[in-house]
């Protein structure tokens, strides 16, 4: 499997597009429209960057816990 990206626009085709194809259909589209790419920007361009959710948590310094063992002391 190669990695190919469009130079030229043709029927159906932008520049920029990429493409994973076969060896022996990327040896026949490279040189007139199409150039190999490396794996790792085909990646990049049809993977979403996975999104991680942070939840923080409010923690209570040792002041605040003691205010508060007062108040539950009363």
């Amino acid at each position: 499997m190669k990695c190919i990206k469009a130079i030229k626009p043709s029927k159906g085709v932008e520049v920029g597009d990429i493409k994973r194809v076969d060896d022996k259909t990327a040896y026949n589209m490279v040189g007139s429209m199409w150039m190999y790419i490396p794996k790792s920007e085909w990646k990049a361009a049809t993977r979403k960057p996975k999104v991680e959710e942070k939840v923080e948590v409010a923690e209570e310094t040792i002041s605040e816990k003691q205010l508060k063992r007062k108040k539950k002391g009363k």
